[in-house]
């Protein structure tokens, strides 16, 4: 089955582009709501949103009514997707859909005027889902809530079990079933699912369309209804982490057992419990120039720098990047570490500060800044010539070695990260040379986000 791959081409080429997604944070219990004026159709009706999960948990799409009530929804036992009305479950996909370094789109065409399982068709990235562990479609009957008088929520269930990371190009279709393709297509040249414009569809009565495009207003419905409400959720949960622009995250795909506390705000706030781990990012280069920033938020053990990527822990085991020949670290304390190295290199940090990062993939150099001053008496000029001189660490790109971003933890420790897509104000606001990315701190010339787009040209 076709999935929107972290390093996605397809978006550079033209055709539609989703500028926003909306960032649901569990912890916020950030979730949209409305309540239609008069009831629509509950027999015919279509769901259809772009979804990129995030945290270790299962999230909650969305829901109608008040009690015994509809809900669309990963479940909590496979993250598989549910139907569910009132007593009765619809269905439970066989599979489950963990990755959450990518984009999925997911349409939902619901006809009780069909036949057999065709009352209830379920397509993920354009790709109709014919494999349930579960399957009731076949006597699927009114839903007594979708588009009707009662309450209808994005991101949480009718009892306020959250959403846990990004909906994008969220519609919701009122006596209307509608199959993938209006909603998405198949790029010519790299087969990759990717979205189509749907202004023109049908919404219905009590249909709507959400794009996250006015930071102000995130409920806004583009269609032209009512909008909805915003419920815990601020401008700063607007994010450019889009189905066609996919952003780095902190990967969720290895969590370390028993270290992690949380990780949450769309994979971007990770909070350390004890023992020290080194946490990947979901997006790698395999060439090019790279730039991201990390805020410290509660310091403990701290470190940040690049990690060879076969050399990353599996299965929650304790690990000490910088010990190695293939991690290199700037640490809390002010030094730098490299195989069982821990030498004198800048500053020292602690709460509050931002460490920028400047990584040249392709000639293994690295460079760090604490609050906009890059250490070791280097200079932005330096960095954009490729001057080594006051470089943390050159040549460290042999035999084809690639390398990703990583945060090292140990110990009490909170670190904000941001590859372009930050989830907390950012108080000036800097671009890379392809205008992507907002930054605290200006972008070296010819190093760029980590973002698919951006990948696809230099990465």
């Amino acid at each position: 089955m076709s999935i929107i791959i972290p390093a996605n081409s397809a978006a550079g080429g033209g055709g539609f582009s989703v500028a926003n997604s909306c960032m649901f944070n569990s912890a916020d219990t950030a979730s949209l709501s409305k309540t239609p004026s008069s009831n629509g159709s509950n027999t015919v009706w279509t769901v259809s949103m772009w979804v990129k999960r995030a945290g270790t948990a299962a999230g909650k799409l969305h829901a109608a009514g008040t009690s015994s009530t509809y809900e669309f929804l990963f479940d909590d036992t496979n993250f598989g997707l549910t139907l569910y009305n009132g007593s009765a479950t619809i269905f439970v996909t066989s599979r489950s859909l963990k990755d959450s370094s990518s984009w999925y789109h997911i349409v939902l065409a619901y006809n009780t005027g069909a036949s057999g399982t065709d009352k209830v068709k379920l397509f993920i990235n354009g790709v109709q889902e014919t494999s349930f562990a579960t399957d009731n479609r076949s006597s699927a009957g009114t839903m007594n809530h979708i588009n009707q008088n009662v309450v209808q929520y994005v991101g949480r269930t009718h009892a306020g079990g959250p959403f846990n990371g990004y909906l994008a190009e969220v519609c919701i279709i009122d006596g209307t079933a509608y199959a993938a393709s209006d909603f998405g297509e198949f790029d010519e040249d790299s087969g990759i699912w990717v979205p189509k414009d749907v202004s023109g569809l049908t919404f219905g009565t009590n249909g709507f369309y959400l794009d996250f495009e006015d930071s102000a207003n995130l409920g806004n419905d583009v269609n032209g209804g009512t909008d909805l409400t915003e419920n815990n959720i601020a401008a700063t949960d607007q994010a450019t982490d889009t189905c066609t622009n996919n952003f780095a995250t902190v990967s969720s795909a290895t969590p370390a057992t028993g270290n992690l506390t949380y990780l949450r705000s769309g994979n971007l706030e990770l909070k350390q419990n004890n023992n020290p781990y080194a946490w990947p990012t979901t997006l790698v280069a395999t060439t090019g120039k790279w730039y991201w920033e990390q805020k410290v938020s509660a310091l403990g053990t701290t470190a940040v720098g690049v990690l060879k990527q076969d050399k990353f822990p599996q299965n929650g085991s304790l690990f000490y990047p910088f010990v190695q020949a293939t991690g290199f670290a700037y640490k809390n304390t002010g030094n730098k570490g490299n195989n069982n190295n821990d030498s004198s290199y800048g500053a020292s940090y602690t709460n509050d500060d931002i460490l920028s990062v400047a990584f040249d993939q392709t000639n293994g150099t690295i460079w760090f800044a604490k609050n906009g001053a890059w250490q070791n008496s280097a200079t932005k000029t330096e960095i954009e010539n490729g001057t080594t001189t006051n470089s943390a660490f050159s040549s460290m790109s042999t035999n084809g070695e690639f390398y990703g971003p990583f945060i090292y933890t140990d110990g009490s420790t909170v670190v904000f990260s941001n590859f372009g897509n930050p989830f907390f104000a950012i108080s000036s606001g800097n671009s890379d040379g392809n205008d992507f990315g907002n930054f605290e701190y200006e972008v070296p010339t010819g190093y760029f986000s980590l973002c698919s787009k951006n990948l696809a040209e230099f990465g």
